[in-house]
């Protein structure tokens, strides 16, 4: 897997309680608190991507916190899709989600 067909989604890009220089992408109206691997999967399913074992990696440590650890998923780079878009529309689905079964 090559890192230049990929983008590499960090969970700390969807994180409320980060400030953006430590990492948060997102704004914080759509950013979630502690967000975990599993919705983030969730979301990028939900948002037509096909992830592979070998796509996820739940170990691995944010450069800007590397004390904790984090995790990311790589999905295949598509054309016509910017990163600050699709990380925008992923969050919206993670916040869906999880007011979806805070509810339940």
């Amino acid at each position: 897997m090559k890192d230049y067909d990929y983008l590499i989604l960090w969970l700390d890009y969807f994180n409320k309680n980060l400030p953006r220089a430590k990492g948060r992408r997102v704004r914080k109206e759509h950013a979630i608190f502690d967000p975990t691997l599993s919705d983030l999967v969730e979301a990028a399913k939900q948002s037509g991507y096909n992830l592979q074992q070998e796509q996820i990696n739940d170990g691995a440590r944010f450069p800007r916190r590397a004390f904790v650890k984090s995790g990311y998923i790589a999905l295949p780079k598509k054309d016509n899709v910017k990163k600050n878009i699709l990380l925008t529309k992923l969050a919206q689905r993670m916040l869906k989600n999880r007011t979806r079964w805070s509810k339940h």
